[in-house]
């Protein structure tokens, strides 16, 4: 037995107290030992269902907000998933644990080589890069689903145009106080949309986000 062993599975029932029901993300959040990706002052904290802070004025999102984007994404095994805004690299780790083919974007370089260097580790083959997540990664799209780790003025037109026919794309618009999360399928030309209400994510810094 691990010394968190009995806090994430904790944590895990009480995701499934809170809705979340997909069997294999709830596996996989119960595999991937948040604790390493949270640094040491707040470590005894990491299976508490709250974000914690990780450095450079950025946070890991709390479990419960993990898990209902990631099952959102509605992933399967093979697809192709971009998240803009690697963070302490906790949520291409969940992402990978469900084989997925994660591409992620960093914008603070320190914190991406953190996170790169935790994943290697770990033995999840991420492909990551630092820069702007705002504009996409053309090199490797269109993408089955992105997923947004920040809150955006207004979605950016270049993940509309990354999204693969019936692909996801997950990400919280709104001011830069609390966002509502938008959830957009790609229908042919057209986007279906959907909304839930009162998430709190730190700002989406880039050219298609806040300057």
């Amino acid at each position: 037995m691990g010394r968190f062993d009995d806090e994430r599975q904790e944590m895990v029932a009480l995701l499934k107290d809170r809705s979340i029901t997909d069997a294999r993300l709830l596996r996989a959040m119960g595999k991937v030992e948040r604790h390493l990706f949270v640094p040491e002052p707040f470590t005894s904290r990491a299976y508490e269902d709250s974000a914690l802070p990780i450095g450079k004025g950025q946070t890991i999102s709390q479990p419960y907000t993990v898990a209902f984007m990631t099952q959102a994404l509605g992933i399967k095994e093979g697809d192709r998933v971009l998240e803009i805004g690697t963070g302490s690299g906790y949520q291409a780790a969940i992402l990978a644990e469900l084989g997925a083919r994660v591409f992620t974007i960093e914008r603070n370089l320190d914190l991406l080589a953190g996170a790169r260097k935790l994943l290697d580790r770990l033995g999840y083959r991420v492909v990551s890069k630092g820069g702007d997540g705002t504009v996409g990664w053309t090199d490797f799209a269109p993408f089955s689903g992105i997923l947004v780790t920040a809150g955006a003025p207004q979605v950016p037109q270049p993940l509309l145009h990354q999204m693969d026919e019936g692909g996801r794309l997950v990400i919280p618009v709104g001011d830069m106080d609390i966002q509502d999360l938008a959830i957009i399928t790609r229908l042919g030309d057209r986007y279906e949309q959907k909304q839930i209400n009162g998430f709190k994510f730190v700002p989406l810094i880039g050219k298609m986000g806040w300057q």
